[in-house]
């Protein structure tokens, strides 16, 4: 089968190579991809955002399959376009893929069927919003409603801080129409958790569960990032919060989306807060996180493809969905000086033999080089938390490029817990 991808970074090229896997596909297109995905796929110069033209591609090339991986495409309703052009797709319509997109949706939707999150309060008057600021507890965060690619988060650690990032929001609007309204919620405390789970809008099946590292620099110092490597399973997930999880997390929120005529239908992401109050929901994201997807899919050992389709058909209750019982450590390769300012252009080499998944990169003749802020995730498997570790830092010193930068201790807190 022909299958098309939508997206450019490393959690499409994870989800590409474990397509590849599959023996029912037998050509994969990725739109736009990227330089370092050309072995896997082929790239066709369409941006994930072009929604006709993806359309119209996957119309004209007879696509049997495809798959919209990033948060802007599904908000924007590709799969609508795509499914109403007769194109079979994993990943929800807009009008459930809001779960994401706004937050002000996601938050009443859990005041509305008790699905246990932080407190909250919406405001779309910024006088309104820094009068509350006065008296809220402190430290608190502010949540831009709409996509801000993975940027529109700030936890204020004074009151100063709180009402400059209301401000940056409604005011300077640093993130357009997204700062519209804004959500200043409490700020919980605990272990961080991300699940990513497949679903049909009936059956719930959560994959294995994954600790992110967000921040720059090593010892969680330095500025929010998009991601800066992965394990899984997240050691703090034990069997008794699984199940609790289940209870009053994970189904509720597939049950409440039904009836608020949303069926969800894809990979329904659910961040958690541990707290000493029981799981709590930090996020909702439409689709597969990044850099998650580059340590739960490596774990994955039945056909994603087959999986892909019983949800798009409903019918996952029928699939094989099943997991290794090992441990994936992913590190990501950044350019020096991301999130902020970073040069770029430089030449990448790089194992061919290894679990590599290329972000920011783009093909110059035969050369790959680098052409983002992060370039690429180096992922390994092993027996043990610490054999993944060990290999992925191994694997690290093998890929060269000029001003490359890494975390050196992804996983270390994750160790820590284990003992």
């Amino acid at each position: 089968m022909k299958i098309m991808v939508v997206g450019g970074g490393g959690r499409e090229h994870a989800i590409i190579k474990k397509l590849k896997e599959s023996d029912k596909v037998s050509k994969i297109y990725a739109l736009p991809g990227n330089g370092g995905m050309a072995q896997d796929a082929e790239c066709i110069a369409i941006g994930a955002k072009e929604i006709d033209k993806i359309r119209d591609f996957a119309i004209n090339e007879k696509i049997d399959f495809a798959v919209v991986a990033p948060d802007d495409p599904l908000v924007l309703g590709a799969v609508d376009a795509l499914e109403g052009a007769g194109i079979p797709c994993f990943g929800p319509k807009a009008n459930a893929a809001i779960i994401e997109g706004s937050k002000v949706f996601s938050k009443n939707l859990m005041k509305k069927y008790n699905i246990p999150t932080a407190e909250y309060e919406v405001f779309s008057d910024l006088d309104a919003a820094l009068k509350y600021l006065e008296t809220a507890p402190i430290p608190t965060v502010i949540k831009a409603d709409g996509l801000a690619l993975g940027k529109g988060v700030i936890i204020a650690q004074t009151r100063e801080e709180a009402m400059d990032a209301v401000r940056s929001m409604m005011e300077d609007r640093i993130f357009g129409d997204s700062g519209n309204n804004v959500v200043i919620e409490e700020f919980l405390t605990g272990p961080e958790v991300s699940v990513l789970s497949f679903t049909d809008g009936e059956t719930v099946i959560p994959m294995v569960s994954s600790m992110d590292h967000k921040r720059a620099k090593d010892n969680d110092k330095g500025l929010n990032t998009g991601g800066m490597g992965t394990i899984a399973p997240n050691p703090y997930y034990t069997k008794a919060i699984a199940e609790e999880c289940m209870e009053k997390i994970f189904r509720p929120t597939v049950d409440a989306m039904n009836k608020e005529g949303r069926t969800f239908k894809g990979c329904l992401y659910f961040g958690l807060m541990l707290t000493e109050k029981g799981p709590k929901v930090i996020e909702y994201n439409c689709r597969f996180g990044d850099p998650e997807t580059q340590v739960v899919l490596p774990l994955l050992e039945s056909d994603l493809f087959e999986i892909m389709q019983h949800t798009a058909n409903g019918t996952l209750k029928d699939a094989e969905v099943k997991f290794a019982n090992k441990s994936a450590c992913c590190v990501v390769m950044a350019s020096d000086g991301y999130p902020q300012k970073y040069d770029s252009g430089f030449e990448i080499t790089m194992p061919a033999d290894k679990n590599i998944y290329v972000a920011g990169a783009k093909l110059d003749g035969e050369k790959l080089l680098t052409a983002g802020g992060r370039v690429l995730g180096v992922t390994e498997t092993g027996d043990t938390l610490k054999a993944a570790i060990d290999a992925a830092y191994t694997t690290v010193k093998s890929v060269k490029f000029d001003n490359a930068y890494y975390r050196n201790d992804i996983g270390q807190k994750a160790l820590a817990a284990l003992k």
